[in-house]
């Protein structure tokens, strides 16, 4: 490649926009502060076509979708995120804090597909030794891994030409560099560069490649914005590193739902699918204690059901102190200023804390009601009945607002042997066919709150 003049160039990280010069705030995306100084090398790029070369449309009847069916990964919950398994020629990137698990589990991925089909893994982070150690941990592979660990994007090119395997890992596109480019890896042109010539490989010789990408103190990927948009899939891992669950969620996904998400739970051996999550969440669940309440919330087309813990207590300080762990703060205390103006409880001189055990995070309307209710048990220290749920999105007014997908919500709550259902009395006219669980519909909070135990 012939070398060009260098240049100082400066990229918004947010939208990867150029500019010669900084600037404070960013024309394409709005956002301040975001430009960063690059020096990369400018070279001539011939465009055209080749004598000869043949430039034809195609009808869209003209396509052949026979041989584009889905991948299986060997994980139910990945499929499901997914939108039934991996799409051929597809490029997925896999986002995450780091020791969250994204390495452990495209590995497993990996293990899952060798069975059937040639599988490269390429790492820019780690040496052969270090991956092998890694799977013994998780177990036995078959011969179709194999394994390259290099950082040039030449090399990796030249390498997925020549071998041509059904599925690529790369770990992680931070690490990878383009000799063209003469900024450094990681920087935003290489990251945008690299990945569009790894995009150019997956359509161009119909290979699925997944990218890690590490993630910056706001939890996004890092690198230009611009790379979520180039990719056909993002996925983020979340979770606490220190605790055993993990929640694969999908962000962006051009052949499937974005809403779903897959649970898994570390373990020594590798991560293990966790196939009821609402079980999974209610273990351990204190018996009889006030100011805790199991509600239901939907992620997609998957009823979670979760415990929401509230600790009502009276304050020592002038300002009473007001937090939450899994949901928003800010509605949580649009909330207590509802129950102390629509239900007369005094809750302006009292500490407040509000927790969604588990450490999963949820910001449904329609664990309101549960918030409320836990609210008020706690203030009260009155417990509710065990085997009572709730959902509802609670209003300004006070009123218990409806919620989509009511049939599934309480089909769930039934199947984990919940004899009482809290919910909107508009839901029940559009319930049918539930028997078994009683169905207590409320029109206002004032209502929900009589359900406490006096």
């Amino acid at each position: 490649m012939a070398k060009g003049k260098k240049v100082t160039v400066y990229f918004c990280q947010s939208c990867g926009y150029e500019s010669s010069k900084w600037m404070g705030q960013c024309p394409g995306c709005g956002e301040w502060s975001t430009f960063v100084e690059e020096s990369i090398e400018k070279t001539a790029v011939g465009k055209g076509i080749s004598k000869g070369e043949e430039l034809r449309t195609r009808k869209l009847s003209e396509i052949d979708m026979q041989d584009k069916g889905r991948v299986v990964t060997g994980f139910r919950e990945l499929d499901r995120v997914l939108g039934g398994g991996i799409v051929q020629g597809s490029l997925v990137l896999v986002g995450g804090d780091p020791g969250i698990g994204k390495s452990t589990l495209l590995l497993q991925v990996c293990r899952n597909l060798a069975e059937s089909m040639e599988v490269l893994y390429i790492s820019g982070e780690e040496s052969l030794q270090q991956i092998k150690m890694r799977a013994q941990r998780i177990g036995q592979f078959s011969d179709g891994l194999q394994l390259f660990c290099e950082t040039s994007m030449e090399r990796i090119e030249q390498v997925v030409e020549r071998q041509k395997p059904r599925v690529v890992i790369i770990d992680s596109i931070q690490t990878i560099y383009s000799e063209g480019i003469g900024s450094a890896p990681g920087s935003v042109s290489q990251v945008r560069e690299t990945t569009a010539r790894l995009l150019q490989i997956a359509k161009g010789v119909d290979i699925t490649i997944f990218i890690v990408g590490h993630v910056t103190k706001e939890g996004v990927v890092a690198g230009p914005r611009v790379l979520e948009h180039m990719v056909d899939t993002v996925l983020y891992f979340e979770g606490d590193r220190h605790a055993s669950y993990r929640i694969l969620r999908g962000v962006k996904n051009r052949f499937g739902s974005t809403n779903e998400i897959g649970v898994f739970e570390m373990q020594e051996s590798g991560l293990q699918e966790v196939e009821n999550p609402s079980e999974f969440m209610l273990n351990g669940k204190p018996q009889g204690a006030s100011g805790s309440v199991v509600a239901c919330s939907m992620e997609g087309t998957r009823p979670i059901l979760v415990e929401i813990q509230a600790l009502v207590c009276h304050s020592n300080f002038g300002i009473p102190r007001r937090t939450a762990a899994g949901t928003d703060l800010t509605r949580v205390n649009l909330l207590m200023a509802v129950l102390e103006k629509r239900a007369g409880l005094s809750l302006s001189s009292s500490d407040a804390y509000v927790n969604i055990a588990g450490g999963v995070r949820m910001n449904e309307p329609a664990i309101d009601l549960g918030i409320v209710m836990a609210l008020a048990s706690s203030f009260r220290n009155k417990a509710i009945d065990d085997k009572a749920i709730c959902f509802g999105e609670v209003g300004l007014s006070g009123e218990v607002r409806a919620v989509n997908m009511a049939q599934q919500r309480v089909s769930e709550a039934k199947k984990l042997g919940f004899a009482t259902c809290i919910l909107p009395k508009v839901c029940i006219p559009s319930l049918t066919n539930i028997k078994g669980i009683q169905l207590v519909g409320v029109e206002n909070i004032r209502e929900a709150i009589l359900r406490i135990s006096p």
